[in-house]
């Protein structure tokens, strides 16, 4: 199988999406969507920013490599009565599927930075944008002392080195990297702009709760515990990541949990 497809099936990414579902809608609603704009949401998960972009008219493709996370979106939309959405499976190094200049505006919150072959994934997001479109992506940003990055920092202590090639995701959080990826896909570099924007997880139980979310959900922290036990390490990575959790907490009641995260947003005019 597909080793991203494999890490993003293996837990239930709908667990901690839920986490996640207010920020969503609030940056979809920052994104200047119309009724009738013909969106495609890559790694679109469930529909955290899909189904929003949705609810404010726009005819929406949310695309996915993990077939639950799919299901889970459908599932959504079908609850939802919503008939301009449909999630499908693909991959997005290859949307070949997808004609090109099909889309109004391409979006991916924390999705495809985590696809191999990160000069392809550019290449297929242009692609697919029509003349005048725009691609925007939300990108964690490496080293950041907000808690995804320090999520990500702490559990790679814990796990094997990667594979030889390996090109850290990580690197889609860095401006020099995005305009040479984008550069590369024949966007001119004036046509690519990037801030630093906030995306907070809102949860109605307790940090170490979340922590337990990360644990039994999330493919990269999944695989960092798997790696911890047989180093019979288990109990300091369970340590380290409810203190990050407990320390970046804004809640001012401590039987919930508010952690803000910053990430790089960026924005590609076609």
């Amino acid at each position: 199988m597909n080793p991203n497809k494999a890490l993003w099936e293996k837990g239930d990414f709908t667990r901690i999406a839920e986490t996640m579902r207010e920020s969503g809608a609030e940056l979809v609603a920052r994104l200047g969507i119309t009724k009738g704009l013909n969106v495609l949401d890559l790694g679109c998960g469930d529909g955290t920013t899909a189904i929003p972009e949705a609810r404010l008219g726009a005819n929406v493709l949310g695309v996915d490599i993990a077939r639950n996370l799919v299901e889970a979106g459908n599932k959504r939309v079908r609850e939802e009565g919503l008939t301009n959405c449909v999630f499908s499976e693909g991959d997005a190094t290859d949307l070949s599927e997808l004609k090109d200049g099909t889309f109004d505006l391409v979006v991916s919150i924390f999705g495809v930075m985590f696809a191999p072959k990160p000069l392809d994934v550019a290449k297929e997001m242009v692609r697919v944008t029509r003349p005048g479109g725009r691609i925007i992506m939300g990108n964690w940003i490496p080293g950041d002392p907000t808690l995804v990055a320090q999520i990500l920092r702490i559990s790679s202590a814990y796990t094997p080195p990667p594979p030889e090639g390996f090109i850290s995701p990580m690197l889609w959080g860095v401006e020099s990297y995005v305009i040479e990826r984008f550069e590369g896909a024949g966007i001119a570099n004036e046509n690519i702009s990037s801030f630093k924007d906030t995306f907070v997880f809102n949860a109605p139980y307790s940090p170490a709760e979340l922590v337990s979310m990360f644990k039994n959900y999330y493919g990269p922290t999944m695989n960092a515990f798997e790696a911890a036990e047989k180093n019979g390490k288990a109990a300091d990575l369970q340590h380290e990541l409810e203190e990050l959790f407990n320390r970046q907490n804004q809640s001012a009641d401590q039987s919930k949990t508010s952690i803000p995260a910053t990430f790089l947003r960026v924005t590609v005019s076609r």
